[in-house]
């Protein structure tokens, strides 16, 4: 791919200052670690997803688990939540911007909303999926109240809390990209604002690159792990 790359900016496919070369963007890359201003942008936006994720993932598992054991809540709030997951987590953004103003609580509120919906209806469908086999068996062993809920109906339904995990961070990063590039603060979205308004295509490129890398650590040394150590307890790890 990188070959690929270098062959279609040599013939000129595009302008240069548009497609620039592989060496251009690995220069930008290391230049911007080495003046840390990609160091700076990746602090800060991380300090805002871990925030909004967290503050999505408690929300969700609670609302998730309640949808899950109480139908009326599954009737009426369920429905609206199964109806607000359709809807794009940047059309938060000019809510977020009335609500709270052009802050941090602005982008957190559009991450939280990302993430949120998604986790709750993977934790519902996880609960109510759970066999009712289980449920009496564990009834029949002593199980009742939070026992019930620990010791059998979240650990049955952890398979889809993961995905659901999973799912919640790949929409809250997008959404803090989309958010940081309408914040004029640091950040990886201002960066990305900041290379196209000084038409400076490398530098856009370098960003993305670093957006993706964060993104598949996450993945690999996070969500890997959980669904490996999932896998591992149920007994279903491939040999």
């Amino acid at each position: 791919m990188i070959v690929t790359w270098e062959v279609a900016h040599r013939i000129g496919l595009w302008p240069k200052f548009l497609f620039p070369s592989p060496s251009e963007v690995l220069y930008t890359l290391v230049n911007g670690f080495h003046d840390k201003s990609f160091i700076i942008g990746i602090i800060a936006s991380m300090r805002r997803i871990v925030i909004g994720y967290l503050i999505s993932l408690v929300a969700g598992l609670a609302l998730g688990l309640s949808f899950g054991r109480i139908k009326f809540l599954e009737e009426t709030l369920g429905s609206l939540a199964l109806g607000l997951q359709t809807l794009p987590s940047i059309c938060w953004l000019p809510l977020a911007l009335l609500w709270f103003g052009l802050n941090e609580s602005a982008i957190i509120f559009v991450v939280i909303m990302g993430a949120f919906l998604s986790i709750t209806i993977a934790t519902e469908s996880g609960v109510k999926n759970v066999p009712p086999l289980w449920l009496r068996a564990g009834r029949n062993m002593g199980a009742k109240g939070h026992r019930m809920l620990l010791e059998v109906i979240i650990p049955a339904a952890l398979p889809s809390i993961i995905v659901g995990m999973k799912q919640g961070w790949s929409f809250a990063w997008r959404s803090l990209m989309a958010g940081e590039l309408s914040y004029a603060s640091v950040g990886l979205g201002h960066l990305l604002t900041l290379g196209r308004e000084l038409n400076d295509m490398s530098q856009v490129l370098a960003v993305m690159i670093v957006i993706i890398i964060i993104g598949l650590l996450v993945d690999r040394i996070v969500f890997a792990n959980l669904e490996r150590g999932m896998r591992e307890r149920w007994g279903l790890e491939q040999v």
